[in-house]
């Protein structure tokens, strides 16, 4: 999952410019997605999610890491794009629910990468799914998720790059 944990971080990070949603609105008045989800955050943060996939598929070449899972360049791709998709899908729903952008959306904010990256993978590298994402690892990824997401949230808040720590 790491080429999916990443993006969100290294979006936040490396964003900034125009807005995916152009500053548009939905027929309900409010922003498609808000000011938080750039076109800079996107690619540079699918970017390092695949630099992250490329560093464990060569890791586990060269180091013979087998614990590692046997990525592609199209698995880490579908981890990092799925994760920022999911992203924004969660934020256009948020926003279609009165949410601001930073306002905190508990289970939402912190699976939505988990549901984009898995959903694509399922959708196109199922077999890749079924051989790696076993119960166990299933189950660690429920468990892990939060605890990096808000961690990784709270190292932001604190270096300035979000304004608020969740």
């Amino acid at each position: 999952m790491l080429p999916a944990y990443v993006p969100n971080s290294a979006a936040a990070a490396l964003g900034g410019g125009a807005p995916v949603d152009m500053g548009k609105t939905w027929s309900d008045g409010r922003r498609i997605l808000g000011d938080g989800k750039t076109w800079r955050g996107f690619v540079l943060g699918v970017a390092c999610g695949v630099a992250v996939g490329i560093v464990q598929i060569v890791a586990r070449d060269a180091f013979g890491l087998s614990s590692l899972p046997e990525h592609t360049l199209i698995t880490v791709f579908l981890l990092a794009f799925g994760a920022l998709l999911g992203d924004m899908v969660k934020s256009f729903i948020k926003r279609r629910l009165g949410k601001e952008s930073g306002e905190e959306w508990l289970i939402a904010d912190q699976y939505d990468l988990v549901a984009g990256s898995l959903g694509l993978l399922l959708v196109f590298q199922y077999g890749w799914v079924v051989e790696n994402v076993t119960l166990g690892v299933f189950v660690w990824i429920i468990i892990l998720t939060p605890l990096l997401h808000r961690a990784a949230n709270i190292i932001g808040y604190l270096i300035g790059v979000k304004k608020v720590p969740w």
